[in-house]
């Protein structure tokens, strides 16, 4: 009798575990995860547009001949590309690359393409993984990722290291492009762990842009390189939000009724500090920035507004079924939507109409606000005790132009309040009026009010 009491409050249980679980999935919308975080400026988001065109370039059998450039066509010259390689020349293990001397930005791109779903080789580097299988740097990376990324390194270090020694001023970037992400991103750990080989690089130079990636690395190199890396990922794109393990990224295809329960009595009752303290969980690598361009109960696409943060917590964690999860992962979408993002964000710094030099400043100060950022989000880490992580002075964040030599970096502070995470990423208006201006005490109102 009294076991029969008890099926109604089971059943009740578990249908709130459900309606909680079923909210998550269907209700909650990829833009809950960035509400709190800051706004991108065009000055750090201006590569981004400009290193999708690339990727979209890396898919062309003839530069010259283009099938499917997008508008404006990829702004390319043919004949900068010193290196280009498909699947016959990588054997399989490495996705197609090719490198791009980009002399208009000083730059020299190693741009890696995406997940190719006609190419088995393609499939055995992204499914070639166990959880803890591999290390890399104190922390856990993805095996298959990582064999990719060291092949392509070892294929290419001496061509990057006599550029780099050739053009002493030039930047080195790893771009890729979904599973190519996840390439680059491990791809740029091991360069910096292997300096050396590329002519003793600084790491300043070093940066990289994973567009739409996988989860390829431990929470604690998620946040430690969040100085050289960084991941966009548009609105609901499925793929930073799901386990690279074998049965997990088919599971988010093939939702069958039994794996629905299953995964709503894991979803309900695991604790995040518990995922926070696993060593071996993967996480979308680097800063994150977040192209937001849709609103929960409403229909139709709004004008992209970017955010960014090095998150800790709240990671994309959560797996967004809408019907826009997987076209949000095509390249030529987030190439289109990070295009008018950008021309939004550039719109608005010249109606605001700033001298050229209050944008340097402007540009040195949001390059020192990233770095407290990033200080502040290894302190968060360390607070919640996620292992491996490791509270040692950072170096010159590496996305930004770096200030003029000389110029002392702010130190690390081990004290250093996790606060700094969340608060916010704007000046107030005195202090944005006293920045920029000449404002003394008797004529600063009137100054003020003719730029109203």
């Amino acid at each position: 009798m009294s076991l029969a009491c008890c099926v109604p409050i089971v059943e009740t249980v578990y249908c709130l575990a459900c309606a909680r679980w079923l909210w998550k999935k269907c209700l909650y919308t990829a833009g809950h995860e960035s509400e709190n975080w800051g706004h991108a400026t065009a000055q750090e988001f201006e590569p981004v547009p400009r290193l999708c065109r690339l990727i979209l370039a890396s898919y062309e059998d003839d530069l010259r001949n283009p099938l499917w450039a997008p508008p404006g066509g990829y702004r390319i010259d043919p004949d900068l590309v010193i290196i280009r390689k498909d699947y016959e020349q990588t054997l399989g293990r490495a996705p197609p690359y090719f490198v791009y001397l980009d002399h208009q930005h000083s730059d020299i791109v190693l741009t890696i393409r995406g997940l190719n779903l006609a190419r088995e080789s393609d499939y055995a580097v992204l499914l070639d993984n166990r959880l803890g299988q591999a290390r890399l740097d104190g922390g856990y990376v993805h095996n298959g990722l990582l064999k990719a990324a060291e092949w392509v390194f070892h294929a290419e270090n001496e061509v990057l290291r006599e550029l780099l020694e050739r053009f002493e001023n030039y930047t080195l970037s790893f771009v890729g492009h979904s599973l190519g992400a996840g390439v680059a991103s491990l791809l740029t750990m091991v360069a910096i762990k292997n300096h050396e080989k590329l002519g003793k690089i600084e790491r300043r130079r070093i940066r990289c842009f994973a567009i739409a990636p996988a989860r390829c690395t431990s929470l604690n190199l998620a946040v430690r390189y969040a100085d050289v890396i960084n991941s966009v990922v548009l609105q609901d794109d499925f793929l930073p939000r799901t386990t690279t393990d074998l049965e997990d990224v088919f599971k988010c295809f093939c939702c069958l009724p039994c794996l629905l329960c299953v995964l709503c009595l894991k979803d309900t009752c695991t604790f995040e500090e518990k995922w926070l303290r696993d060593p071996r969980r993967l996480y979308a690598p680097g800063r994150l920035y977040h192209i937001v361009e849709r609103k929960p109960l409403r229909l139709g696409r709004f004008p992209p507004v970017v955010k960014t943060a090095v998150p800790v917590d709240g990671r994309f964690e959560h797996m967004v079924l809408t019907c826009n999860a997987t076209s949000d992962h095509a390249i030529i979408w987030i190439e289109r939507e990070s295009q008018r993002a950008l021309e939004l964000m550039v719109e608005r710094e010249k109606a605001m109409d700033i001298p050229i030099s209050q944008r340097m400043e402007r540009q040195e100060y949001i390059a020192w606000e990233h770095t407290k950022e990033y200080e502040a989000a290894l302190q968060k880490a360390v607070d919640f005790q996620v292992p491996y992580v490791y509270s040692h002075p950072p170096s010159h964040y590496g996305t930004f132009q770096e200030a003029e030599e000389g110029e002392s970096s702010s130190r690390w502070s081990g004290g250093a309040s996790s606060s700094l995470s969340t608060r916010k990423r704007r000046l107030s208006w005195q202090d944005f009026m006293k920045r920029f201006f000449d404002v003394d005490d008797h004529s600063g109102s009137g100054q003020e009010d003719s730029l109203l």
